[in-house]
């Protein structure tokens, strides 16, 4: 059985960190011969070469910018468990580290997080946003306790998890109060041919939403279209178009940013789930935030996971 020498490994990691041998050997307090030989070790048990000579450099193979990736995640985890484990006599918060899938409602997202921050114990949030394949892969090597999504785990993905609906909503459609005032007719007719912002082709509720438009004959004009949901708003606050979010938001929004809510299409469902690698919640912080999603925000039973 052929098995992974990991010293071996971070010397590889620390010459394509260096770029070269020679620098390496001096950040490892190593000979030169001493690294390449153990790089030499490392290319034989995997069977295959890990870089390649370009003049008087390095340079990584395929297989090698894929071992090096493996390798981030190694060698970053094995630091993240020395930091902590040297904090914790005197730690007293709890890390919460949370994935957010691009394309989510800003202030959704921390409606959905905040009831988590008021535990007993005192937490320290750790969120970071991206595309949600990536998201998932560092779920699956404990990077994140929870990743944040407008849809369920993708079942292509080969990747062990778990999606727990917290709820689902309307949405709600959103004006300055200038360029409502110069827009003729009601809702939802007022929408056609009017500027509108339109959420990035990441987000699960654009399809439906173009659905929607057409099921009621409306052509609005598209003058912008947003990946980042507060970055719409403050466009929409700026007059620049309309645009719509979550009805659980509405009273949050229009107060932040002085917007008017002139309709909502309930039929239209936005969904938002908490995918784990637990079958079952038990990180507090999101039984807490499933807790306050299902009895406060939502207002109803929350689904079983989903694999």
């Amino acid at each position: 059985m052929v098995t992974l020498n990991y010293k071996h490994l971070r010397y590889f990691w620390m010459v394509a960190k260096a770029g070269s041998i020679a620098r390496a050997a001096q950040q490892l307090q190593r000979t030169p011969q001493s690294i390449s030989g153990q790089l030499q070790e490392l290319e034989s048990t995997l069977g295959t070469e890990l870089f390649r000579r370009v003049g008087r450099g390095l340079e990584l193979t395929d297989v090698g910018r894929q071992a090096l990736l493996y390798a981030d995640r190694i060698f970053t985890m094995g630091d993240e468990l020395l930091e902590d484990l040297r904090e914790r006599p005197a730690r007293r918060a709890m890390e919460f580290k949370v994935g957010v899938a691009e394309g989510m409602p800003k202030a959704m997202v921390y409606r959905m997080i905040e009831p988590a921050l008021h535990l007993d114990q005192d937490v320290r949030l750790i969120c970071r946003e991206g595309r949600l394949p990536y998201l998932l892969a560092d779920l699956a090597v404990h990077r994140y306790d929870m990743v944040i999504a407008d849809r369920p785990m993708p079942n292509n993905l080969n990747v062990r998890g778990y999606s727990h609906l917290l709820g689902e909503c309307g949405l709600t459609f959103f004006g300055s109060p200038l360029l409502l005032d110069s827009l003729p007719g009601k809702f939802p007719a007022m929408l056609d041919q009017a500027p509108f912002l339109l959420p990035g082709e990441d987000a699960a509720i654009r399809p439906r939403l173009l659905q929607w438009f057409d099921e009621h004959d409306i052509r609005p004009r598209i003058v912008g279209e947003f990946d980042d949901s507060a970055l719409m708003n403050s466009f929409g606050q700026t007059g620049t178009g309309l645009f719509v979010a979550p009805t659980a938001t509405a009273a949050y929004l229009c107060k932040q940013y002085r917007v008017r809510a002139i309709g909502s299409a309930d039929t239209v469902k936005e969904q938002f789930y908490a995918i784990t690698t637990d079958q079952r919640l038990q990180h507090p912080a999101v039984v807490a935030l499933s807790r306050a999603a299902r009895e406060d925000i939502f207002g109803s039973a929350r689904a079983p996971a989903r694999r």
